[in-house]
């Protein structure tokens, strides 16, 4: 109903986003909503939290799918009339072991994993009402990609006055460069999962800038976060975190007071600062 609280999780049906959405059913004060590509598979995680007795529900969202966006964004306004938590969390990213193309490979995660965040921040972050919640889990990945990185790329990915256009083009670059096999000699590290990550922590900054220009005093905090090295199908069984600990951090930003203002627009790491 319109005013209830309410927060969507974005590849929420198992590993990361699955321990994400439980520990906010435990703690979050309204309605949350696990999102999956797949709707068996979104249902079956669904029913699975609610057999642990937790209470929530279920939207289709395939990220990659603006008209599927734009669909979660109606029926949010239509039942809410807004959001107020958002944690995007649905990514990919290939074995070390895949043969498929390094241009390949640059392409499709980032087209998930940067792209496909852009869209899905663009039709949900208007609908943030005043004291929500933004949080796009990034990865240590971007920190240390971007020590690798050119001093030139690094000097524009650290810039307080970078633009959401200027970041596309260089994430559009480096597609178009790892495709030529030229990525290295243009400055970029041979590692596409970073580069993706870069652009979620670079466009979560640029976000956050932009709402305290636009929205100033509503007290609206965006932050990306890196969870740590989590076992899910994606890291394997080596990681040393648990898919409900690797949920802490996430969880810990999607649900800061209202009486705080800080951390704002950073990347953070067991609920610390990592300078970028």
């Amino acid at each position: 109903m319109a005013g209830e609280r309410v927060a969507v999780v974005t590849g929420g049906n198992k590993g990361l986003g699955l321990a994400v959405v439980r520990a906010l059913c435990k703690q979050f004060e309204g309605d949350v909503y696990l999102t999956a590509r797949n709707p068996e598979l979104g249902e079956e995680a669904v029913k699975t939290l609610k057999n642990e007795g937790l209470s929530l529900f279920f939207h289709q969202l395939d990220i990659t799918d603006v008209t599927g966006i734009r669909a979660l964004r109606h029926f949010l306004m239509e039942k809410y009339g807004g959001l107020d938590v958002l944690i995007y969390n649905a990514g990919i990213a290939f074995r070390a072991a895949d043969t498929t193309p390094f241009g390949i490979q640059a392409e499709v995660i980032l087209k998930t994993n940067f792209f496909a965040t852009r869209d899905v921040c663009h039709e949900l972050i208007p609908l943030i009402r005043p004291n929500g919640r933004v949080v796009n889990v990034s990865s240590i990945f971007s920190h240390m990609s971007l020590q690798k990185c050119s001093p030139k790329l690094q000097e524009r990915f650290r810039s307080d006055t970078i633009t959401e256009d200027e970041l596309v083009k260089l994430m559009e670059n480096f597609v178009e460069d790892a495709k030529k096999g030229i990525h290295e000699e243009k400055g970029w590290p041979n590692f596409a999962y970073g580069v993706s990550k870069i652009g979620v922590t670079v466009l979560s900054r640029i976000h956050a800038r932009e709402l305290k220009e636009t929205r100033k005093g509503e007290g609206i905090i965006v932050n990306a976060c890196c969870p740590g090295w989590v076992r899910t199908g994606m890291t394997g069984l080596d990681a040393t975190k648990s898919p409900d600990e690797g949920a802490i951090t996430p969880v810990y930003l999607a649900l800061l007071p209202t009486s705080v203002n800080s951390p704002y627009g950073e990347l953070i790491s067991d609920k610390n600062i990592l300078t970028w």
